[in-house]
């Protein structure tokens, strides 16, 4: 299978225009099995609560059992079992679904299928769910557009509800670019109209990408390759008077500009196009805002000591300036993003408060290591430590309240730590080294 899939990218890259016509048959039993494998145990169940345990049990009759009925096509995804997230608006919640094993089966399959037809297609300022590529290339390369090119203004736009509203038309129109194999495009076509289950009612889904689906990632991709990377790259770009840079991830993005009148006409010109292909500009979270170098130095000649910031992938951006005194745009974790992180681990602490001390350390191990791989890059340490010193307190707290009477004093709970410590924060990120494997517009 790997081998094929090789091909297929070979064959995507020598021609841009190509479509295959022969994709479903690689969802043969071999190739479904191996993707049952590949699938993580103990996960919720959908709505005919079907487990891969449960699945598993008779692996290879289910298998060519499933594959018969898509040569027949008779094979149809469930609707997926909604369920409901917290969101980090207090008393908010983000709608979940969870599809059937069997559908995540079929998925799993068809997922590295598209990627080999698509990664080819898709630009460099974007990288979110692509191989060998992840959310700090993304910070990183922000970063060189911000220091070390003509931004002065950033525009920090939001789409509202992206992956509830994508136009199924319009996606079957751009995957018909590169697919022209009528089996294939009609099992995306039913995932799409699969919908959900709620209450014991199913509700159809006329617009959106699967809920928890594992194609979901990729069909996000291909619709905005089209309706935001290639329009940005062949007609924002050439439009605009001075240097413009995208950086998306997912369905969130950040644009650069050298002037304000290019930034306002692609403000205007965003609203216009989302809602072309059935998406929106959510207004209240989407900015003009002056930043770089220039904009930070008129700033100071105004007096104002907080210059303009905006959020990215879970970080404050901030003007600032290195030890020598030179420009210099720093990150820290944001406000929301570590807040929603204190809340859930004051939760569990609460929950599972009459765990096993050593047990709980062990998990507070696994969660801290978990968060520093992701927050402990370049100029965020005092931030991280903050949150290191907060899970502390909230340790030493809950820990004091596992029976009655307190269990520790502060000395004794350092001495407890002491033996069994709590890893600390290092840096993990230098947010100036560029992986060479990954082909940057500089």
């Amino acid at each position: 299978m790997e081998t094929k899939l090789k091909r297929i990218t070979e064959l995507a890259k020598e021609n841009p225009k190509r479509r295959f016509t022969s994709l479903a048959h690689l969802l043969n039993e071999e190739n479904l099995r191996w993707c049952h494998h590949q699938l993580p145990a103990k996960r919720a169940s959908g709505v005919n609560g079907t487990t891969k345990a449960t699945y598993g049990e008779q692996l290879k009759e289910n298998i060519a059992d499933l594959v018969q009925r898509m040569k027949q096509k008779s094979y149809r995804p469930q609707p997926a079992r909604r369920t409901y997230i917290p969101k980090e608006q207090r008393g908010k919640f983000r709608p979940l679904g969870i599809p059937e094993h069997e559908d995540k089966i079929v998925q799993k399959g068809m997922a590295p299928i598209l990627n080999a037809i698509y990664e080819p297609d898709f630009l460099d300022c974007s990288f979110g769910f692509r191989p060998q590529r992840n959310c700090h290339d993304a910070l990183k390369i922000l970063n060189v557009y911000i220091e070390k090119r003509k931004t002065n203004y950033v525009v920090d736009a939001d789409i509202k509800g992206f992956f509830d509203n994508v136009d199924h038309k319009w996606m079957m129109k751009f995957l018909e670019h590169r697919i022209s194999d009528p089996s294939f495009l009609r099992l995306i076509a039913r995932f799409l109209k699969s919908g959900y289950m709620e209450q014991l009612t199913h509700y159809p889904t006329e617009k959106g990408t699967p809920q928890g689906g594992l194609i979901s990632p990729i069909l996000a991709n291909v619709y905005l390759h089209y309706v935001l990377d290639l329009w940005f790259e062949r007609r924002v770009k050439k439009a605009s008077k001075g240097e413009a840079y995208l950086v998306r991830y997912a369905d969130d993005f950040v644009c650069c500009f050298q002037y304000e009148e290019d930034a306002q006409a692609f403000y205007e010109a965003l609203r216009e196009r989302l809602q072309q292909f059935g998406l929106e500009l959510a207004e209240d979270k989407t900015k003009i805002l002056p930043f770089g170098r220039y904009a930070y130095e008129r700033e100071k000649r105004k007096g104002r000591k907080k210059p303009s910031t905006f959020d990215f992938l879970g970080f404050t951006h901030y003007c600032g300036q290195s030890k020598t005194g030179k420009f210099r745009v720093k990150r820290k974790t944001s406000k929301k993003k570590m807040g929603k992180k204190l809340k859930e681990s004051k939760a569990w602490l609460r929950t599972h408060r009459h765990m096993d001390m050593k047990d709980i350390v062990e998990r507070l191990r696994r969660s801290l290591q978990g968060y520093y791989q992701y927050y402990c890059i370049t100029d965020n340490m005092d931030k991280v430590n903050e949150f290191y010193f907060e899970v502390e307190n909230q340790f030493y707290k809950w820990m004091n309240r596992r029976s009655q009477r307190k269990s520790f004093d502060w000395e004794k709970f350092q001495c407890f730590l002491r033996k069994f410590p709590l890893p600390k924060p290092s840096i993990k990120v230098n947010i100036y080294e560029l992986r060479s494997h990954i082909s940057y517009i500089l």
